[in-house]
């Protein structure tokens, strides 16, 4: 079984948490049973997440030598220039090593559900949208790319993994895919 589940901004990916207080997770969303997380979404990130009961599955998807492309909305602080947007798609170098090159380009807003809290507005600093696809998945990978090239994330949605999207999904909601 496939799941394809809109993980709300705030929601761990997993089914526990033990830290006091606990943390939303997993586990309040009404899941089928035996299903786990094929790979991991940051708490602070939102969008697609998929869960299987198929291990092999599991890892063929969050491995990242099958170099699953995985697209992200990130909207940035700042205006993103021609430079920037070069340095993304050649690769970044990050304390970790370098990143493959990704595929980035400026969108306009997409039509998305509010998120709670919201992203704080300032009127003096422009913010803009990327579609961002890697094909890696380290820790806080698009997060750190998008800080290096001096455009911040504000707000991190992943609207999809290789042919899954996230499309038509209410935060907090699921379908067998």
């Amino acid at each position: 079984m496939l799941i394809a589940f809109n993980k709300p901004y705030g929601v761990l990916s997993q089914f526990t948490d033990r830290s006091v207080p606990p943390r939303p997770t997993l586990a309040g969303f009404g899941l089928p049973p035996g299903v786990y997380a094929a790979g991991r979404l940051d708490a602070d990130s939102e969008g697609l997440l998929l869960l299987t009961d198929d291990g092999a599955l599991a890892h063929r998807l969050s491995d990242p030598r099958h170099k699953q492309p995985k697209t992200y909305w990130v909207q940035v602080e700042g205006t993103p220039d021609g430079q920037q947007l070069a340095q993304l798609r050649t690769g970044i170098l990050l304390n970790d090593g370098p990143t493959q090159p990704a595929h980035a380009e400026v969108i306009p807003a997409p039509d998305l559900w509010p998120r709670d809290p919201p992203v704080r507005f300032r009127k003096t600093v422009p913010d803009a949208w990327l579609e961002l696809t890697i094909t890696e998945g380290r820790n806080r990978q698009v997060r750190r790319m998008t800080a290096a090239v001096g455009l911040p994330t504000l707000r991190l949605v992943r609207a999809g993994i290789g042919p899954y999207r996230v499309s038509g999904l209410a935060p907090g909601t699921w379908r067998v895919v």
